[in-house]
């Protein structure tokens, strides 16, 4: 039931996203979950249909959508496979981060080829020891000559590893935000490392490792903005943020609807004391609240989308309401239909248990559930001033 209704052009934008998910995704989710395979080639599938580059500008080689059109594709992909959804949502922040604040070379150089995923990419911002607090990263990038040098490490970093290219917010500057710069760093630089596959409640079939600074050399030119680039690689990183937190909800609420969706057909078919069990007013009573969480989800994630695209003052709010609710509603969601399916929602046969343990890390990922409720908090708090103050 989607509002508002689609028109010609967003659903074949819906359909297209969709089939290539129940074709290509469905069928091997579970069998790459149990052998932590990391689907690359049919990843780069997905990016010959547009979905590495969504709301890339298509003069760079990017499908040139909006946030709406990217939420609606990251929720059809996540009801085949939430993972494999998920890190194609990070790349599209970092291929759109490289277009919207590169320089024409840099983006001649590199959006083309991460929008094709011909270079896979990986987003790192959080250390071991700066995580919620990201503006306090250490990681520094000391300018020598025609190179900057970069030392430090980032933790908990998708695709580490395996990915061509990183997106690295580093320290060029004072302590705070504004001494913080954005570089392009190339898999295989002299010094560049990683640490073992990090072994994770979820998200198995996506590598997840540190990304380690020992005295790595990048050239200045790959400082995304170039020379005027330097300072603003705290707000470039919280700018793809907006993005990352409705789409990763996106993954949420596409979780939440396969696992539902199943959980009505297995509580349809299964009968109890005689009867199905649908037909039991408790069981009816937790789908009730089921199919409203994944309706409001829906709505609100669609009107923070929206406000992105438009550039709505209260973008920021919107989104940071919308990731926090969401990912906690969907969570709710799918354990609730691993509950419905008695024990044999806990085996991996079903599949709602793979969904409970992918959704999970959501409410972590692109800024934590409590920093979202922060966000929300000081917007409030700074409109009511404004209120007050205006009249």
């Amino acid at each position: 039931m989607p509002y508002p209704v689609l028109n010609d052009d967003d659903s074949l934008v819906v359909d297209t996203a969709r089939d290539f998910a129940r074709k290509r995704l469905a069928p091997h989710s579970l069998e790459w979950d149990a052998a932590k395979h990391f689907p690359v080639a049919e990843m780069r599938e997905a990016a010959e249909l547009g979905m590495a580059g969504i709301y890339t500008s298509e003069d760079a080689g990017g499908s040139g959508l909006t946030r709406l059109d990217g939420v609606r594709i990251f929720e059809e992909l996540s009801k085949a496979d939430p993972v494999t959804a998920a890190f194609l949502s990070i790349h599209n922040m970092c291929t759109w981060m490289v277009d919207t604040y590169g320089t024409s070379e840099q983006r001649s150089r590199w959006v083309p080829k991460m929008a094709s995923m011909e270079f896979i990419a990986s987003y790192c911002l959080t250390e071991p020891g700066a995580g919620s607090d990201a503006a306090a990263l250490s990681t520094s990038a000391r300018r020598e000559g025609d190179e900057y040098v970069l030392r430090g490490s980032k933790q908990f970093i998708s695709g580490g590893g395996v990915s061509d290219v990183y997106v690295v917010m580093a320290r060029t500057g004072d302590a705070g935000p504004r001494g913080i710069s954005t570089f392009i760093v190339e898999k295989g630089a002299p010094g560049l490392s990683f640490g073992p596959a990090e072994a994770k409640m979820g998200w198995h079939n996506q590598p997840t490792a540190q990304v380690v600074f020992d005295e790595v050399r990048v050239p200045a030119d790959q400082m995304i903005g170039g020379p005027d680039g330097e300072g603003t690689g705290f707000s470039i990183a919280m700018n793809g943020l907006n993005g990352g937190r409705i789409n990763i909800a996106a993954c949420s609420l596409g979780g939440a609807q396969a696992a539902y969706d199943q959980a009505v057909a297995y509580v349809a078919d299964r009968e109890a004391f005689g009867a199905p069990l649908i037909d039991e007013p408790t069981i009816r009573a937790t789908i009730a609240d089921m199919a409203m969480n994944l309706e409001a989800s829906r709505l609100m994630l669609w009107r923070a989308a929206e406000a992105l695209d438009a550039g709505d003052p209260d973008k920021v709010e919107l989104c940071a309401m919308a990731k926090r609710f969401v990912t906690e509603a969907c969570f709710t969601v799918a354990d609730q239909a691993l509950q419905l399916h008695g024990g044999y929602g806990y085996l991996h046969e079903t599949g709602v248990e793979k969904i409970v343990r992918d959704l999970r890390v959501n409410r972590i990922l692109e800024g934590t559930n409590e920093i979202m409720r922060m966000v929300i908090g000081r917007a409030e708090a700074a409109r009511v001033t404004n209120e007050r103050k205006s009249r």
